[in-house]
């Protein structure tokens, strides 16, 4: 994989939430003003913030195509410095949580797409350095640190959890950049119904596969209960199917 002055995919461990909406400015309601007060702005919900980056990218978002007939929903999405969308997941199927399983006894089945901008060796907006250009190892690392942020190991304590996930994130990346290591099979998969290649790795926490569309984007993806071999991916026409 490349490596830059920057860290990892913009310096995103994983997807990171919306930006928070700026606070409303109070009126002036000082002795001398003539104007009224005016009640405080309700915050915007979250989930408005998070279409919201949605819409502002200049790249095409991917989902679990029409065969797939359960919920759906928008996840998170990771934000630039300057403003620029880097990538963003969608939620198929359970919410996942890291102790779900562990909770209810039951076992959860979710897919998480994650689409990520193509993009090539590029300055940063202040031309003190150099952003990270994005690959199939990219995605491969965002799924497989996703997949990790949703699993927690039977019998393990609290209090060392923290310890074993920074142990296994940094093995996600190492697997992220050897995907023609021994660790990583090949899977078809269709995209916009075109068969495609996508590299693809099991783990007794979930799955994880990786791969490039043609329409200048890489696809990563993670998930548990779900079988990956059935899966197929297409283009988001209409993000309120996600909301």
């Amino acid at each position: 994989m490349e490596t830059t002055s920057s860290s990892r995919v913009g310096a995103q461990t994983a997807e990171a939430p919306a930006p928070a909406a700026a606070p409303a400015q109070e009126p002036d309601t000082g002795p001398d003003s003539h104007t009224q007060p005016q009640e405080a702005a309700a915050p915007v919900p979250a989930a408005r913030r998070t279409a919201e980056g949605f819409l502002a990218a200049d790249f095409p978002w991917y989902g679990l195509d029409g065969a797939f007939t359960g919920p759906r929903r928008l996840m998170q999405v990771a934000v630039a410095a300057d403003g620029t969308v880097e990538h963003g997941s969608t939620g198929h199927g359970d919410e996942p949580s890291a102790r779900g399983e562990i909770a209810t006894g039951e076992k959860e089945r979710f897919a998480v797409v994650i689409t990520v901008a193509s993009n090539p060796l590029r300055r940063t907006g202040d031309g003190t350095g150099v952003l990270e250009a994005t690959s199939v190892a990219s995605a491969a690392w965002l799924a497989g640190s996703g997949l990790l942020a949703y699993s927690w190991p039977g019998q393990m304590d609290h209090s060392l959890r923290d310890d074993w996930l920074d142990q296994q994130t940094e093995a996600a990346w190492e697997l992220a950049d050897d995907l023609a290591g021994e660790d990583w099979s090949t899977l078809s998969l269709p995209v916009d119904g075109e068969p495609t290649p996508f590299h693809y790795r099991e783990s007794e926490f979930g799955w994880v596969l990786a791969g490039s569309t043609g329409s200048g984007v890489h696809l990563g993806a993670y998930g548990r209960g779900m079988s990956a071999y059935g899966l197929g991916f297409s283009a988001i026409g209409d993000l309120a199917a996600y909301e």
